[in-house]
């Protein structure tokens, strides 16, 4: 039985200041969801997101107050080992707030994994891989500082896939930018942007041409989310791949935008899908269409990017691999034992259920009074 369900607020110092189109972050704030149920066993979740209602419609101040006040209460006193019913539940009784449903449903499925004393990821049809790659993102905006960070990456085998977050400038700046942060690199890196949908249909055209010529591997969501249309254009244009991101939030933008043939690539995000089994189904829908899929994040500390490893774990292919750094970002963990990374890889967890131990008294320090 689901006995209790607590959120708390945490925020960390970022390493630098992490600058995208819609926000520059110095503190990332994660929320984090622990499940008690009436066996003693513990589940845990995050649903953290990204500069506080200006990436989505989702704060982490909101995030909390919709779990304490209007979600737990429906799931207090039901069967914690039925995740399935729980969920519908949930999503047939609250709108929206997909950042919370993924939170809880990390919870519920964490607890139950450890419950039959397996990894998450069998929960979800097992692992076909136990390491995955992972991007680091280049976010100063200082050409010279994101070269040398680059630089130090590749020496310490953390990092050989580097994205640009750009669109904060006009367009020919981050385009000198950008190419010559490739220039800098050449064959030894993978160089991709972020656009985080600052750009015009007119201003995208220019810049992918640019970006394109200049050997740029990805571009991702270069104009607004609404505007599929235009990204179906900019797709049917170039041969550099378009990724989706901000416009993919779930199963059914998944199939709109198969059917719009608006992406090359998928941003598999489980808070912006609503949850982990959801992330599966856009993979689904991404693998019938024949578009590709990219492990993405939303700057998420242990708890969250553990989550999201186990679901890439799944994924029969995995093209444009992952960006699951969150916590190399931020000055502080929560966890007993870090994250593994190593020899450009992130280890996923084998423990039981998340694979993740949370230190209570480090989260008790660190959690917003």
């Amino acid at each position: 039985m689901i006995q209790n369900i607590d959120t708390y607020l945490v925020d960390v110092p970022t390493i630098r200041p992490h600058r995208l189109s819609v926000a520059t972050m110095n503190t990332q704030t994660l929320v984090l969801v622990k499940v008690t149920c009436d066996d003693g066993i513990l589940g845990w979740g995050e649903a953290t997101t990204i500069g506080g209602l200006n990436y989505g419609e989702e704060s982490p101040e909101s995030i909390k107050t919709n779990i304490d006040t209007y979600i737990a209460p429906l799931l207090l006193g039901m069967e914690a080992s039925a995740v399935a019913k729980a969920m519908a539940k949930i999503r047939k009784t609250i709108q929206g707030n997909r950042f919370a449903k993924c939170a809880l449903e990390t919870a519920l499925l964490d607890a139950q994994a450890r419950r039959l004393n397996v990894p998450l990821s069998e929960l979800l049809g097992g692992r076909v891989r136990d390491a995955l790659p992972v991007a680091w993102t280049l976010a100063s905006g200082d050409t010279t500082k994101d070269i040398a960070e680059a630089e130090q990456m590749l020496e310490l085998r953390r990092h050989r896939i580097f994205k640009l977050k750009i669109g904060l400038r006009d367009v020919a700046a981050d385009v000198a930018h950008v190419l010559a942060i490739k220039r800098a690199l050449g064959d030894k890196a993978s160089v991709r942007v972020d656009v985080n949908q600052a750009w015009t249909e007119g201003e995208a055209v220019r810049g992918i041409a640019a970006l394109e010529a200049g050997g740029i591997d990805l571009i991702e969501q270069p104009v607004k989310a609404t505007n599929v249309a235009a990204l179906a254009r900019l797709k049917q244009r170039f041969d550099v791949a378009i990724m989706a991101d901000e416009a993919l939030h779930g199963p059914d933008d998944a199939m709109a935008l198969a059917r719009a043939d608006a992406a090359d690539v998928y941003a598999v995000k489980i808070t912006q899908s609503g949850g982990l089994l959801p992330a599966l189904e856009v993979a689904t829908v991404a693998r019938l269409a024949g578009i590709e899929l990219y492990g993405g994040t939303m700057l998420e500390g242990g708890i969250g990017t553990a989550a999201t490893a186990h679901v890439c774990s799944t994924f029969p292919t995995l093209a444009w691999d992952t960006e699951l750094f969150g916590p190399l970002l931020l000055t502080q963990e929560v966890l007993r034992e870090p994250l593994v990374y190593k020899d450009f890889m992130l280890q996923v967890p084998t423990g039981p259920g998340l694979g993740v131990e949370i230190d209570t008294d480090k989260l008790h320090a660190m959690r917003r009074k």
